[in-house]
């Protein structure tokens, strides 16, 4: 009799939990605050209740981060809408676009790709650690033509964090 073992559980961004409760915070304070103006002021109808509502459902939906999960060779990035997901272990390009608001883009050699936000891998060392090791696998592969400075630079960045967190936490800086 085999005895197999799961599946790891995949590894997510740590903050989203409170990112997304502070949207829907957000959302429910705009549909509260305009109810309470619009009661006020004696105007409020149904159709204009149903108005207030489909506006706060917008502004969630605008103010929810993008949820990244990732495993062993693959990583996945969900919207509201859309869920994209790139095989990391045969990636084909990484880039990263702009300085203020960096966007990082993934392709696979299954034509798939992904856009996150890089800060995402600074705050959550075990995502960039499941993209380094697919990158690496990549690279092994020679699947990858596109990226190897990336990878370098967003190593370096998410080392120096991960530096100045630990010399804070132990009170040292």
């Amino acid at each position: 009799m085999r005895h197999s073992t799961p599946p790891p559980d995949p590894t997510g961004d740590r903050h989203w939990r409170g990112d997304a409760r502070l949207a829907a915070g957000c959302a429910l304070g705009f549909l509260g605050m305009t109810l309470l103006v619009d009661w006020n002021a004696g105007t409020l109808t149904l159709t204009r209740a149903l108005l207030w509502f489909a506006m706060s459902a917008a502004l969630c939906a605008v103010l929810l981060p993008h949820r990244v999960t990732a495993g062993p060779g693959w990583l996945a990035v969900d919207s509201p809408l859309l869920r994209r997901t790139v095989h990391t272990d045969a990636l084909t390009v990484v880039r990263q676009y702009g300085d203020v608001s960096a966007r990082l883009v993934l392709r696979d050699t299954h034509g798939q790709w992904l856009e996150l936000d890089p800060r995402v891998l600074v705050a959550n060392p075990l995502l960039w650690h499941e993209l380094d090791t697919g990158i690496r696998h990549s690279m092994e592969r020679g699947t990858l033509r596109q990226g190897t400075d990336v990878r370098r630079h967003l190593g370096h960045l998410i080392d120096d964090e991960t530096a100045r967190s630990v010399l804070r936490a132990s009170g040292i800086s």
